[in-house]
C-alpha cells in the first residue's frame, strides 16, 4: 500500500482529507458532517475514505460498531512533499529557481515581505526547521 500522491486524489478525496486533517480523527459521520454537504450520501463519503486508506492517506480503528478515521501523515508534510516535487519536476530541483518566479509573478505587500525575510531569518538561524 503506498501512498498516492496529493496531487492525484480527486475533489472528493481531498476535501475528505482536508476534514480529517481537521477533525483529526472522525467517524463517516463525522466527516461528512464536516464538509457540509448536505447532498452528499453517507456512502459516498465512506467510499472516499476507503480509498484513502487504500492509497494509503489515512487508518482506521474500530470503535464499538464504528471505524474511526485519522490521517497517516500531517497537512504540512504533505504539502511539503508535494512542493519538493514540484520543484523537482518544474525547477530542475532549485528551489531559487521557484522563490524567483513567485516574487516576479505578482507584486508584495511590506508586511509580506518582512514576514519572508523573518522566515529566512528564522531558518538560518535553524528556528524554521519543520
Amino acid at each position: 500500500m503506498s501512498e498516492k500522491p496529493i496531487e492525484e486524489l480527486g475533489s472528493l478525496q481531498a476535501s475528505v482529507l482536508e476534514a480529517l486533517w481537521e477533525l483529526q480523527e472522525g467517524s463517516v459521520h463525522e466527516v461528512k458532517s464536516k464538509l457540509g454537504r448536505a447532498t452528499l450520501a453517507y456512502t459516498t463519503v465512506l467510499t472516499a475514505l476507503q480509498k484513502l486508506e487504500k492509497a494509503g492517506w489515512i487508518t482506521h480503528r474500530a470503535e464499538g460498531r464504528s471505524y474511526i478515521y485519522s490521517p497517516l501523515k500531517s497537512r504540512p508534510h504533505s504539502v511539503a512533499a508535494s512542493a519538493l516535487k514540484l520543484i523537482k519536476s518544474a525547477f530542475g530541483g532549485d528551489p531559487i529557481r521557484l522563490f524567483r518566479q513567485l516574487l516576479d509573478a505578482r507584486s508584495y505587500s511590506d508586511a509580506e515581505l518582512e514576514e519572508l525575510r523573518s522566515l529566512i531569518v528564522a531558518k538560518k538561524k535553524g528556528k524554521g526547521q519543520t
